[in-house]
């Protein structure tokens, strides 16, 4: 045998060499980094949200929903060219096919409308030319898909549940407003327009956020962008996550009149009732994306003569703080806003999910880049030396 095929003898450690020690156990993964991002980074500390180094306030003051899905998915604020030809590719892919638009008419009435598009996006990959390519640039033209994509099912799964026939993409409209037409048939005014803009900007990407996170865990795989895609739309379904917006609209409704809130704060305090819309993992002294979002649940609410909401809201912010130091965070002002803006309730989360829908792709290109599957380790607390009993003797 040659030297060369020789197996080596194993070797023993030096006694003097360290014992690995075991890796901490964090609840919920707090605290611990799991990935290295460019895209986004919340500061919690001093209350801070950029995207790509850009604060998110100057995003939604001055930059369209189209110029942010560029930044997120392609890396950079496109050029006027850029834009002329990332919109023209948007617009283009606003359609989804017939076979999609069936499924969605054949769902039940009562269906919950995160389920319908959870269901729609993993349809459309039957349809998608390159859904097993998970190159950059077929991602890139998947994503741009999707992203055209979200409004539509959105929009036609509500017109069919209500009895109407979906509506076609008006070209000339720019993605938010285009979102809310699909929803009504009525082109909507300035205001309007520039209110789902902005939710939409605010909304697009969020760092490592349960969806988010579970999107890359399913993208180190190495599955296509669509199976990352329908996992994230699963994890944002949670109250925790993304469904916190439907129940902060439904606990205004619930309270009803601006002279009940007090006392509804109190009692809920006092039976140790959640209230959603409060609190942040990150955030302790106040999420960025509300103090925008508060300003523009106020303009929209004087437009449509509910400012009412919005003035609840601001008593039940400040009730809240009464009993605890707590702080909304982005579904607290969300929710009013988009209620005026004219999004069904149980629409709201599908919504969040179409602003997002960029930046669940952008970490999704990038998880590939990184090209290492996520796989924490768990601590057993479980008993041990246990022996199988046989089935007769167990009682």
């Amino acid at each position: 045998m040659s030297e060369t095929n020789q197996i080596p003898a194993p070797t023993s450690p030096p006694t003097d060499a360290p014992v690995p020690s075991k890796p901490p156990f964090s609840k919920g993964l707090a605290g611990v980094v799991a990935a290295q991002t460019t895209i986004s980074h919340p500061d919690g500390p001093i209350s801070k949200l950029i995207y790509r180094g850009i604060d998110i306030a100057e995003l939604a003051e001055f930059a369209t929903y189209e110029e942010v899905a560029h930044l997120l998915i392609k890396g950079t604020l496109p050029t006027k060219a850029e834009l002329k030809e990332f919109t023209a590719h948007l617009v283009g892919n606003r359609e989804i096919p017939k076979s999609v638009y069936k499924f969605l008419q054949g769902l039940p009435k009562t269906a919950v409308p995160m389920e319908a598009l959870r269901t729609a996006v993993s349809l459309l990959s039957f349809y998608d030319p390159e859904i097993e390519d998970i190159s950059t640039s077929a991602t890139i033209r998947k994503a741009i898909r999707l992203t055209a994509q979200f409004p539509t099912i959105n929009a036609a799964f509500h017109r069919f549940r209500t009895g109407a026939k979906p509506i076609k993409s008006k070209r000339n409209l720019g993605h938010a407003a285009n979102a809310l037409y699909l929803l009504n048939g009525v082109v909507p005014d300035s205001d309007f327009a520039a209110g789902m803009n902005a939710y939409m900007v605010l909304l697009a990407d969020h760092s490592l956020n349960a969806s988010t996170f579970t999107a890359r865990v399913v993208a180190s795989t190495q599955a296509d962008l669509h199976s990352s895609i329908v996992a994230a739309i699963g994890a944002l379904k949670g109250p925790l996550h993304g469904g916190a917006n439907e129940a902060t609209m439904n606990t205004l409704l619930e309270i009803g009149e601006p002279d009940k809130v007090d006392a509804w704060v109190d009692q809920a305090f006092a039976t140790k009732r959640i209230i959603m819309g409060f609190g942040h993992r990150i955030y302790k002294n106040g999420d960025p994306r509300a103090r925008v979002l508060n300003h523009l649940a106020e303009k929209q609410g004087e437009k449509v003569g509910a400012v009412k909401y919005f003035h609840m809201s601001q008593m039940l912010e400040k009730g809240v703080q009464r009993h605890r130091e707590l702080y909304p965070n982005v579904d607290f002002y969300s929710a009013s806003l988009l209620y005026n803006l004219g999004i069904p309730i149980d629409l709201m989360t599908p919504y969040f999910a179409a602003a997002r829908i960029a930046g669940w792709s952008a970490h999704v290109l990038e998880q590939y880049k990184d090209a290492a599957l996520i796989r924490p380790a768990s601590e057993y607390i479980g008993e041990r030396d246990v022996h199988f009993v046989k089935l007769a003797r167990r009682k």
